[in-house]
Parts: C-alpha cells; structure tokens; sequence
C-alpha cells in the first residue's frame, strides 16, 4: 500500500503544512519505528499532517490502525478503545514531523489494516476488520477505472477517520504518487485535476466556486446519495458530470463510473474489477436488496461472530441492505435502504428514493427525506420531511402542492400522505441523512 512513499514526487498537504517525496518518507518511517510491535495503533483522526504520518507509519510498521473520530464523546470514544484493544491512543502532539529513519515498511498483505467501527442503526458501533488485501483491491480497482496515477493531484475536505478521506483521500495518493491537498474549502485549490467530496459539499458551494473546479479531469461525490438537482447544478457551474460510486465501510468501493462513462444522476456506476454484484429478490421492476462478493470485502466484525454471520447470505454474498436495480446501461441505481427506504404502503413497496428526487424536483425545495410510519390502515403511510429553499417563496410550498406533484410525476399510491417542513434534516460527519432522528 505505502510504495509511492518511496517516489520523490509525492506530496501531502494538509491544513497549511506539507512533506514531500524523502521528508514523507523519513517522517512515516521514524514513527513506524516508535509504534512497531503494536497489534493495535488507535490514531485521533484529526484533519493534519501528523494524522496523515501517524496512518501510514503504523501501516508501515504492520499494525492494525483504528481510526477515532476528534468530535467523538467519551463514551463512544472509550468503547472504541476497549472494544478494538488497542495498545496505545496517538494525537497530533505525538507525531514529530521532522523526524527520521531508514526501516524498511512492512509488507505483509495478510494483516489487518484497518479496525473502522460503523455507527450501525442500533447498539454500539460494531468494528469492520479491513485486510491490507482488501484495501489494495480497493484502490487498484479504482486506479483502473478511473485512470488515477502519479500524475493527478487530488484536493478534498473529508474527514479523515472515514474511508473515503482515509483510504481513497489519504491512502490513495500514498500508493499512486502525486500530490493530496487536504483542505477546508473544496475548491480552493487552483491546479488540483481531481476533486473528492459528499453531496452536501458539492450542494453548499456557490457556482463561482465550483466554477474554479470546471479544469479537473474528474469531479467525484460519494459516501451518500447524490440528488438530482445538485448533479444539474454542478455540470451546470461546471461543464462536466459529477463521477459517482458506491460502497460501505464493510467492502469499501464496489461500483464506480469509469472515467470515460457516460455519466448519469443517480448512477452509481458498474462493479470494480473482481467484485461480483447481485440483486436478491427483485420484484418485477428489478428492485431488491443489493448482495456482493468479492476482494473488498471485510473480515467480519471484530469479536462479534455474530453480527459477522448475519451479514451473509448461506450462500457466502454480503447483505448490503440497500435497496437497488440495474439501469438499461447495466448500471446500478440505489434507491435506499430496506430498513428505512423500502416502505410497504396499502399492497405496494415503494422505494423512499425516487420520492425524494420527485420533491427536490419542485422548485424551491431545498432538502427532501422520505420514511414509512405505522399506519393501521395501509401498514405504512408515507411521511416526508421537506426543508424550503430559503430564498423560495415559501407560500408556493405548501403540502398539497408537493403531495400534488408527487402523485404526477409518480403514481397516486407514492404520494406522500403527510409532508412536515423543517429547518434541517439531521446529517452525520459524512454529509448522510439519519431518518432514525426524523419524528
């Protein structure tokens, strides 16, 4: 994963500081040397240079990284902590950037990478194990499909505890060579030809600033469904296609649009290389829960066999849990979860996702999620939660407007049965609606 260190070219930059080529090298090494012998590195994942050295250096060393969300609580830090058994907690002020040494990185592709625990709908995060191998596959795959090689210089501003940022974000150019600028604001970065961010990011930037990015080769959003609207958007200020893929933290990257795709809203692309991709019991518009094999995949949920055993069919395929189909170009739409997004209303299943796109595409509407709530007379009624454009006339806005429209652009049986307005919908670190908070 870490031979790009050993290339002259390659530069990080993150927060204003940066270590190029030998300097990198030197700085990784010097700490691999403090932590080797460690099963279990946790690193506080803050947006710095020493977090980026602190990574690499445990991988280096053959240790298993565990990376800590900064704005983490106690209690959710401490279980982390102790559930992973990891040897020793670094932040920032343990890393010495000017450090040196010559020991030569690990390479041992059986290890663990990564221990990285997802938030999970109930319970304490459960902890995914990540297997250099599968890491390796990751990117490699990507590199593939999207051309990605020394020469690019990849800008973003995710976090780095969170597998886009850290592995695509940080990993990536490690292994590839380059330049990685890590910065607060997206497109502050003139010469950058790659751009990696969430759909919260790509819709919060005003057209001037996604302007500046209308040079890069490719534009990529992921880590949560991308609306349709902010995908017009961004070509529109742009010139160009957002790039969009799919996975989670359990099997990393699985789909992406290729680099020379035609790029559609809502298409999430065709599989990596080795990945084998199934839709399990489609109904007979094709939608069923999307199911996947392949090197990506993780090695289960650390000291919970369980959990491990119910995210596997009999037959060996992951339970992603989203729901999906293939387009007519073999490419695949994800149209939500089944826990949340898959509402079963008087007789008829219904995908929360294309809802929600037929409300953003009402002008005005800023903000859309749908759900389905108990309902004694269809099983679930359909209630969606609509954030107004506050530049919008608010009067034009109404609920029998957006119900109205709804059942036009739709079918009557998907109409919402209630709409509520709200200031904001509740997000995670990673831009991804959480319907669980939405009442």
């Amino acid at each position: 994963m870490l031979t790009a260190l050993h290339a002259a070219g390659v530069d990080v930059e993150v927060a204003g500081m940066s270590l190029r080529g030998d300097d990198l090298r030197a700085a990784v090494m010097a700490f691999a040397e403090g932590v080797a012998g460690r099963e279990r590195v946790a690193v506080v994942a803050t947006p710095s240079l020493e977090t980026v050295v602190a990574v690499a250096g445990a991988l280096a060393a053959g240790c298993t990284v565990v990376p800590l969300n900064p704005a983490a609580g106690e209690h959710e830090r401490s279980h982390v902590v102790s559930d992973s058994a990891a040897e020793v907690v670094i932040d920032a002020g343990d890393v010495d950037l000017a450090a040196r040494s010559t020991i030569d990185p690990s390479d041992d592709s059986d290890r663990p990478a990564f221990v990285i625990y997802t938030s999970g709908t109930t319970g304490a995060p459960k902890g995914a194990v990540l297997s250099r191998r599968a890491v390796t596959a990751c990117l490699d795959g990507l590199a593939e499909v999207w051309q990605w090689s020394e020469r690019d210089v990849l800008a973003h501003a995710l976090p780095l505890f969170h597998v886009h940022g850290l592995v695509l974000g940080t990993l990536g150019p490690l292994r590839f060579g380059g330049r990685m600028i890590r910065t607060e604001r997206l497109c502050a970065v003139a010469d950058a030809n790659m751009y990696f961010a969430v759909p919260t990011m790509w819709a919060r930037l005003e057209p001037g600033e996604l302007a500046r990015c209308a040079s890069a080769r490719m534009l990529v959003s992921g880590s949560a469904a991308l609306p349709a609207p902010v995908f017009d958007r961004v070509r529109q200020a742009t010139g160009q296609a957002l790039v969009e893929r799919y996975g989670l933290t359990e099997s990393l990257i699985v789909t992406a649009a290729a680099v020379s795709d035609e790029r559609q809203p809502g298409q999430v692309g065709r599989p990596l290389p080795g990945i084998d991709l199934r839709i399990a019991n489609a109904d007979d518009a094709g939608m069923g829960e999307v199911q996947l094999r392949g090197p990506t995949l993780f090695d289960g949920y650390l000291n919970r066999p369980d959990a491990t055993a119910a995210a596997f069919t009999d037959d060996g395929w992951f339970r992603t849990g989203d729901i999906g189909r293939y387009d007519e170009s073999n490419g695949l739409r994800l149209l939500g979860r089944l826990a949340t997004d898959l509402i079963k209303t008087g007789g008829f299943k219904v995908g929360a996702g294309e809802i929600e796109d037929a409300l953003l595409a009402y002008p005005g509407v800023a903000e859309a999620a749908v759900k389905g709530v108990s309902d004694d007379d269809l099983g679930e009624r359909i209630v969606a939660w609509v954030v107004r454009d506050p530049d919008a006339d608010r009067h034009s806005i109404d609920a029998e407007t957006l119900v109205a429209h709804v059942a036009a652009m739709l079918a009557p049986h998907k109409r919402p049965r209630e709409v509520r307005f709200v200031e904001e919908l509740p997000r995670n670190a990673m831009g991804k609606l959480q319907k669980s908070q939405l009442t």
